[in-house]
């Protein structure tokens, strides 16, 4: 049997092979990607299930066999996919996943979230070499397009008969790196709502002061956006949680044709995430702003999620209670939030999979699409051993 020493640097070594594989949007070829996964399973001694519903889009799928198979099964989810970089902007390449001196593996996906894939591989490596047999089927799989949203990814498998064949009664997603001996679980996300507001006016030349202008529209808007978003700012400041915060960012804005023309129109993008129980509240809000600012503003939506429901964090749910059993054993407290940016988690809930979203890294500067994204490798090392509780605890409720 390898040694502890030896199980390290297997397991670092295939993070940073899988994220030298670049399936970074906007065209991907994932092909790579399978071709890495389908020599772990074989390593590790999985099945490996190759899904090709939505045409180069493929969803993987390693599968552990438990001894129960009737079971409801146990999904351990990842997504292949990452959002695109900026190299200029990197002090190492993107796709090297080099180690400094301090042990920061630096890679797009370090952090979101091709670490959770490969730390669910690593631990099930682990388990197995110690002659663990799970209780429930787990599959450990791997998607496409989450960075886009799940459009062409998780939200049509979800409802294709290859996936329905899985029997998945409970899922563990991404969620968020916590602090100390405080873990967090996601049990729900905010709805996002991103929109164009079109301001639009009378125009002429830029040496008359016209009235009903795009601009004045525009800058009515913006003052009530920004507005808004200080007051949230402020309970964001005084509370501890952002459950209940609505967070709102002007993201694009477009108009104007010549320096000495006025325009006949403004558009702003805002991406806002919203919390399902101020969502009607706070559209009415922007309807309302809308109206005031004056004659023909109005909203194009661009997205405009679902509600999706909430997933139970309490002795009503087998899963949740097995969840932190297993890693209070370990030392750890868990803290319960909503997420507030999306994930796939959202749509394996709304089609009524119970999910909790987690992150094991903790201690951990959050570099989530940004430029020199990293993950420690003690870190990474010590999310692996964290899953070695987990995988089990879950698959035995």
């Amino acid at each position: 049997m390898a040694s502890q020493k030896q199980l390290d640097t297997i397991a670092v070594e295939n993070f940073r092979q899988y994220l030298r594989i670049p399936s970074v949007h906007p065209d991907i070829n994932y092909e790579p990607c399978v071709e890495f996964l389908e020599k772990q399973a074989k390593d590790i001694g999985l099945e490996f299930s190759v899904f090709r519903d939505v045409p180069k889009n493929p969803m993987l799928v390693l599968t552990w066999t438990g001894r129960e198979k009737s079971l409801p099964s146990i999904m351990l989810s990842s997504h292949m996919d990452v959002v695109p970089v900026y190299e200029k902007m990197w002090t190492h390449k993107p796709f090297d996943a080099d180690i400094d001196e301090k042990g920061n593996i630096y890679a797009r996906g370090a952090q979101d979230m091709k670490c959770i894939g490969i730390q669910y591989l690593e631990a099930i490596r682990r388990l197995k070499l110690g002659g663990v047999q799970p209780r429930r089927t787990i599959h450990v799989t791997f998607l496409p397009d989450e960075e886009n949203g799940g459009l062409r990814g998780a939200k049509q498998y979800i409802n294709t008969e290859n996936f329905k064949k899985l029997n998945i009664g409970f899922a563990l997603d991404e969620g968020k790196h916590g602090e100390g001996n405080t873990l967090i679980l996601v049990y729900g996300e905010k709805r996002r709502w991103s929109f164009r507001i079109h301001c639009t006016g009378g125009t002429g030349h830029g040496s008359l002061l016209l009235e009903n202008t795009a601009g004045e529209k525009m800058r009515y808007i913006l003052d009530k956006f920004y507005d808004f978003r200080a007051e949230q700012l402020v309970k964001k400041i005084e509370g501890n949680s952002t459950d209940h915060i609505i967070s709102i960012n002007l993201t694009i804005l477009h108009g104007g044709v010549q320096n000495n023309v006025i325009p006949d129109e403004f558009t702003l993008v805002f991406d806002t995430r919203v919390p399902d129980e101020d969502f009607e509240k706070f559209e009415d809000n922007v309807a309302q702003w809308c109206k005031d600012a004056g004659k023909n503003v109005w909203v194009e939506d661009l997205r405009r999620d679902d509600k999706y429901p909430n997933t139970a964090a309490d002795d009503s749910n087998i899963f949740w209670v097995a969840f932190k059993e297993a890693v209070q054993l370990e030392g750890y407290k868990v803290d319960l939030e909503i997420l507030s940016a999306n994930s796939n988690a959202r749509l394996y809930r709304g089609a009524l999979i119970p999910t909790l979203g987690f992150s094991p890294n903790q201690d951990t500067p959050v570099k989530m699409h940004d430029h020199d994204e990293f993950l420690n490798v003690n870190v990474f090392l010590k999310g692996v051993k964290l899953y070695t509780h987990i995988i089990p605890a879950l698959s035995n409720a």
